[in-house]
């Protein structure tokens, strides 16, 4: 994971693998920068760099433990909510349809 520091880069890649890629990030919600990030995290936990078929399994890292104490995404509008805010989002449903 990173550290708090980011470099801008420009990066080239098959036109198929782009689809293919945004299509990914896309359905995980994820931006195409993160997703990325996260492959390049998985080929360098596969493939250390100075070691030629060093398979390392990749781990998914434990959830943050954010203390909620209710279910964020049993509400069906929670994609709203976490768009809009909780204020907004209540005011839309209080608004006249």
């Amino acid at each position: 994971m990173c550290n708090g520091t980011m470099i801008k880069t420009q990066i080239q890649i098959p036109d198929d693998l782009y689809r293919r890629v945004k299509r990914l990030a896309e359905s995980q919600e994820w931006s195409l920068a993160e997703t990325l990030r996260r492959a390049a995290e998985l080929l360098l936990a596969v493939r250390s760099p100075g070691t030629e078929h060093n398979l390392v399994p990749w781990q998914l890292e434990p959830p943050a433990n954010t203390q909620l104490r209710a279910d964020p995404f049993a509400d069906p509008e929670w994609r709203v909510q976490a768009n809009l805010g909780s204020t907004t989002a209540a005011l839309l449903e209080h608004s006249p349809k």
